[in-house]
Parts: structure tokens; C-alpha cells; sequence
């Protein structure tokens, strides 16, 4: 079987996350890209999450289960679906005090969970990982949305390297990230991503801080 471009853009971008490394993440993710590149206060990243998590949430692309670990909302259950399966279990264990059920899957794809089965879902700093524009990377919107109920909450942080304040460290920083296929996000902008929610979210929300948006969404 022969693996495309797209597919190795895919795996690369979940490929740092080892057991080696997940130990170091919060570190590294939180308190200096957060600070340093992203330049993005992880308070409001949480506030976002005590805002919306329902008491059935969805997480795609769990990283280390940090910001559901740390907001406030009242979850009882937890699914948390990513491609990586150091990444699911990693957070599965931080969030052992939940009802955590985890599913492996590529969020360019249909998910395979029940539709309409959620409150809400969460994708955090997912989109700058997945190859391609934005109107590539919207088809996580779609596939993530699907699982939502109508009227719940769809939200989530990504970087951008257009049409927002790209600070000196990350204009350097950034191409080598793109190279190594850590990040993809070297045309990303933010007028695209307002395209592509308004296209499927009547009642969105867009906020930016240093070149992170956060977005925040009602599935119809």
C-alpha cells in the first residue's frame, strides 16, 4: 500500500508526541510557545473551555489533556479521539477521574462516533497541525461538528501566520516548523478562517491574541 504526501503531512504532525516527550509538553506548549511564540495567555484558552464544555464533550487532538485537566466546567464524560495513541493515552490517565472513552482517528476523515452524540467538542491547537489551506483543514469543522448536538458548542485555538501579529521569535521560528512538518500552517490566515466558520456557524465567535485564534461556535 503506498502512502501519500497527505498522509505523511498528517503523521508528521502528531509525530513528536512520544512518551519521552508528552512529560515535557505542558512545559514546553504552555509556558513558552504560549508565551514566547504564540503569544496567546493560557488563562484565556481556559476561560474558552469553561465556557463551553458540556457535561458530554468531545476532544480532537488531545495533546496532553491540559486544558480539560484544568477548566472548570462540569464534564462528565470525556471522548477523546486523536490519531496519536501516546497522546490518548496519556490523557486518558490525567483524566482518569472522568468517564474517559478514547478513539483513534484522523479528524480529516468521518469520526467514528455516534452523530449528534455531544454537547460540545473541542479542537485545540489541532487546525495548525493539519496539512494543507484552510479550506482544507475546514473539513475537520465538518467532521467534528457532525458528532455535535444542534445547539451545542464547537471551539477550539489555532495559529496563524497571516493577517495577524506574527512577533520576531515566531517569523523565525516558524518556517523551520513548517519544514519539519510540525506545524502547517505557512498560509494560513485569518480571513480564511473567518470564511470557513461563518460558511457553517451562523453564531460564531473569533478572538485573536498575538497570531492565535480562538474560536468559538453553535453548531446549527
Amino acid at each position: 500500500m503506498t502512502t501519500s504526501p497527505r498522509s505523511k503531512q498528517v503523521h508528521a504532525g502528531q509525530a513528536i508526541y512520544r512518551p519521552w516527550t508528552l512529560p515535557l509538553y505542558d512545559l514546553v506548549a504552555f509556558k513558552v510557545n504560549c508565551r514566547v511564540l504564540f503569544r496567546v495567555p493560557v488563562s484565556e484558552v481556559i476561560a474558552m473551555f469553561d465556557r463551553n464544555v458540556s457535561p458530554e464533550h468531545l476532544d480532537v487532538g488531545v495533546g496532553t489533556g491540559y486544558f480539560l485537566a484544568n477548566c472548570s466546567a462540569p464534564q462528565r464524560s470525556i471522548t477523546l479521539a486523536d490519531l496519536n495513541e501516546h497522546s490518548l493515552r496519556h490523557a486518558a490517565r490525567r483524566l482518569s477521574h472522568f468517564d474517559v472513552t478514547t478513539v483513534r482517528a484522523n479528524a480529516l476523515e468521518p469520526l467514528p462516533l455516534a452523530e449528534r452524540s455531544f454537547g460540545s467538542a473541542s479542537m485545540n491547537f489541532l487546525l495548525h497541525c493539519v496539512p494543507g489551506s484552510i479550506r482544507d483543514k475546514a473539513r475537520v469543522l465538518d467532521n467534528v461538528a457532525a458528532c455535535v448536538r444542534p445547539g451545542g458548542r464547537i471551539f477550539g485555538a489555532t495559529v496563524l501566520t497571516k493577517e495577524v501579529p506574527v512577533g520576531p521569535v515566531a517569523r523565525v521560528m516558524f518556517p523551520s516548523l513548517n519544514r519539519r512538518g510540525v506545524m502547517n500552517n505557512a498560509e494560513d490566515s485569518l480571513s480564511d478562517l473567518r470564511t470557513e466558520l461563518a460558511a457553517r456557524f451562523p453564531e460564531h465567535k473569533l478572538a485573536v491574541h498575538g497570531c492565535t485564534a480562538l474560536f468559538e461556535a453553535e453548531v446549527p
